[in-house]
């Protein structure tokens, strides 16, 4: 039926619709494209062998001793994983958080599984930090006033750090938001040779609602204080940009962004601001909201999971940690 549009004859509007016709059009037309190759899947590490437990909080994502690692990593191979990222849960905890850089750890003893069995057709990331491995939760060392001693807890970051790249690992990952992170361990890497490893830095990691499911997945709980003495405030803009320089003047290979979705501006920021590669993490609480949303019927996930992790691609990630990653492989969503 023909409908008559009141204009005037000297106008011709815009016909947007032509780029969204169908299917074959859009992804003519699209400008973001979300690869295989953009996605680190992020693994939780025990000791022992034979164990693969169930993180209640994260559907689908397990705590796993280095020989489960193993098997679970041929079958995402297959699909074409190529990136990891290794978190520790150790036997013990202590308030100095020594066990993080125990040789005999389950985070080195995988990382030389995986490069003994892979070689160099897996990227391996270690993040360093100590949360994981303290009876108080902290990042580092702390005082008696409860405030975190930035510079003793440096040494331990440091020795941390040495420990993975001796095991292996290609790129040492950097959380604990201390300051000077990036120079004492890129010092402690040149000094041990390692040369070649990679410092992705978590400059830009927020003190964050999103964190509890990952928590839970580490073992991990404060047992005073919080991390908002050394974590970035999310009410910041500039302090956040201010870091990502710092670090990358201290020597970072690469940035993170951590969370994702809740911090796109900064990401796009950075983008703008730095030349070195952009990492963004989609946090355990962001997954974890995808995940039980999706089991409710409230949305369709698939869907959903790209269109989150392409928002944050089109904000000027280069790269994204992200739990879905397993997911998108097995079930051919890319």
């Amino acid at each position: 039926m023909k409908t008559d549009i009141n204009t005037s004859k000297n106008f011709i509007f815009k016909r947007f619709h032509r780029y969204r016709r169908n299917q074959k059009v859009r992804d003519a037309f699209a400008e973001i494209t979300l690869s295989k190759d953009d996605l680190i899947l992020p693994i939780f590490v025990t000791s022992g062998s034979n164990v693969s437990f169930e993180i209640k909080q994260m559907p689908g994502i397990y705590q796993m001793s280095p020989d489960r690692v193993i098997d679970y990593l041929n079958e995402l191979i297959d699909y074409g994983l190529m990136h990891i990222i290794l978190f520790g849960i150790p036997d013990s905890k202590d308030e100095i958080g020594k066990e993080s850089y125990n040789a005999s750890g389950p985070v080195p003893t995988a990382i030389r599984a995986i490069k003994d069995q892979f070689g160099s057709d897996l990227l391996v990331y270690a993040d360093v930090c100590l949360c994981g491995y303290t009876s108080h939760g902290h990042c580092g060392i702390v005082t008696q006033d409860g405030l975190l001693d930035n510079d003793a807890s440096l040494v331990h970051h440091s020795k941390t750090a040495v420990v993975y790249a001796n095991a292996g690992a290609d790129w040492v990952a950097p959380s604990g938001m201390l300051d000077g992170r990036v120079y004492a361990i890129r010092t402690a890497l040149d000094d041990h040779g390692h040369h070649n490893v990679g410092i992705l830095s978590y400059s830009a990691k927020f003190a964050s609602n999103y964190y509890g499911p990952f928590r839970q997945a580490v073992e991990t709980s404060l047992l005073f204080g919080d991390r908002k003495t050394y974590q970035i405030d999310y009410r910041t803009k500039r302090q956040p940009l201010g870091e990502i320089n710092e670090d990358i003047r201290q020597g970072a290979d690469a940035i993170m962004v951590k969370p994702a979705l809740t911090y796109l501006d900064i990401i796009s920021k950075a983008k703008e601001m730095v030349d070195v590669p952009i990492y963004a993490y989609n946090v355990s609480g962001e997954y974890a909201l995808v995940k039980f949303g999706a089991k409710k019927g409230n949305f369709d996930e698939r869907n959903l999971v790209l269109e989150n992790l392409t928002a944050i691609k089109r904000a000027g990630a280069n790269q994204i940690l992200t739990y879905h990653t397993q997911d998108i492989l097995k079930m051919g969503w890319l």
